[in-house]
């Protein structure tokens, strides 16, 4: 034998509803936070690993590409050397 309560019923309602909203809050709270995180890492002007490890690597090649060029020029002159100034001039 089966019963209906209607306050049962309006409990459950109410506990579901409640369970729902909690749910969309946490949710809405974790974007804004996240929207709050990102913005503030973007006004930090901070820099991804990835991209860091990128520029690094490519500094490395042209620090090489710069040393092989060093390296494959016979003797460079050297710069002329300023003549010192005279007592008269």
């Amino acid at each position: 034998m089966q019963t209906k309560n209607p306050i049962l019923d309006e409990i459950a309602k109410f506990t579901t509803a409640a369970a729902g909203l909690a749910q969309a809050a946490g949710d809405e709270a974790r974007t804004a936070f996240r929207s709050q995180a990102d913005r503030f890492v973007a006004e930090m002007d901070l820099v991804r690993r990835e991209d860091l490890d990128a520029l690094k690597a490519e500094i490395a090649a042209l620090r090489a590409e710069v040393d092989a060029l060093k390296g494959g020029k016979s003797a460079a002159k050297p710069a002329p050397k300023a003549k010192p100034a005279t007592k008269g001039e």
